[in-house]
């Protein structure tokens, strides 16, 4: 299956699994049971886990597609971090895991082992509430241990939302038993996991970019004024142009941090594609809400799902600072007759 015809697909599962009712009904209720159903029975939510290790196939480009579509419905569950990053962590350890509801450890820096044993307190924690196991990277190992949601001994949860109503919890592990773990590889450490987290959150917003600025065409088609529709205005053409620019080039961004990761690296890809991200988000939201009036302010109308899923997410998974320090300091280190090949090229001239 070619990536469009995967994200097709994608397309018209969100369609028919995820309308806006739902997403409403899971701010709620915090978690949307019959969409992680589907998605697990369809096997999208183990792409691209390998199947010899319990998932459905697939590999990073396909990931990337499901996130798209996913993004653009304000999906409301935790398909990034069960499948880019928490798939990518088990398949890189060869480790399985049962067919269930996971998620991934943002960060390790405040956990240790003891006698396979794991303490400490990890924030910000995508559906950490509703995970009957968590997957982590600590100490140079890649392990599961059972989530709040586990039937035995699970770690203490602590609850909150995102700006978007997305659940992000802080998980307390008090000696709680892990129940598997292998070393990490070569290549598998905090910094790529960050990528992955990055790359999975960037993807998100693509998909969300590109709804918005469909929302917001045919908005502009259908709402008149003066007897004409609003998109034939100067001002509000002016604001169309501005959403579509930023979705195109988030998309591109995205696209060529994929094949970069294909071809054995990419951090510096990833930086570009959640920079462009973030600034896109903060572009494209303000002219959606601008071209739409009042009404793209009301509860009603489902612009917000996406506008604030946008907002929360280019906070998410390092944050605008982090990326634009981790871009400088490569461009940096490569020195200046690698900046005009870099801004050609990418990552290939200076690895």
């Amino acid at each position: 299956m070619s990536d469009n015809e995967l994200h097709s697909a994608a397309t018209k599962f969100f369609d028919d699994h995820c309308p806006w009712e739902v997403v409403a009904e899971t701010e709620v209720t915090g978690w949307a049971d019959a969409l992680w159903q589907a998605l697990t029975e369809t096997g999208f939510a183990d792409v691209p886990m390998p199947e010899e290790l319990g998932g459905s196939g697939g590999d990073v480009a396909d990931a990337v597609e499901l996130l798209r579509a996913a993004g653009a419905h304000a999906a409301p569950v935790p398909l990034a971090e069960a499948g880019l990053v928490a798939g990518w962590l088990l398949a890189s350890a060869g480790l399985v895991l049962p067919n269930a509801i996971r998620t991934v450890l943002p960060t390790a820096g405040q956990l240790h082992l003891d006698d396979d044993r794991l303490f400490g307190t990890v924030p910000g924690v995508a559906w950490g509430h509703r995970a009957e196991h968590v997957v982590g990277l600590v100490d140079g190992l890649v392990l599961i241990a059972p989530g709040p949601a586990a039937p035995g001994p699970h770690p203490a949860v602590s609850r909150a939302v995102n700006l978007a109503g997305e659940p992000r919890d802080t998980v307390h592990f008090d000696g709680v038993p892990i129940t598997a773990r292998a070393s990490a590889p070569d290549g598998v450490n905090d910094q790529t996991l960050a990528e992955r987290a990055a790359l999975g959150r960037t993807a998100l917003m693509a998909g969300a970019l590109n709804a918005v600025a469909a929302m917001t065409l045919r908005y502009s088609r259908e709402r008149e004024q003066f007897g004409r529709p609003i998109g034939r205005f100067q001002a509000v053409q002016a604001h169309l142009v501005t959403i579509h620019q930023q979705a195109t080039v988030v998309a591109a961004a995205v696209a060529g941090a994929v094949a970069a990761l294909e071809r054995g690296h990419g951090g510096f890809e990833i930086a570009c594609a959640k920079l462009l991200a973030d600034q896109g988000a903060k572009l494209a939201t303000r002219s959606a809400h601008q071209a739409h009036g009042a009404i793209g302010m009301t509860k009603e109308y489902p612009l917000h799902y996406l506008t604030r899923r946008l907002w929360a997410w280019r906070d998410e998974a390092g944050g605008h600072h982090r990326w634009a320090d981790r871009l400088g300091a490569t461009l940096l280190s490569a020195g200046p007759d690698a900046l005009y090949p870099a801004i050609q090229s990418g990552s290939d001239v200076i690895q």
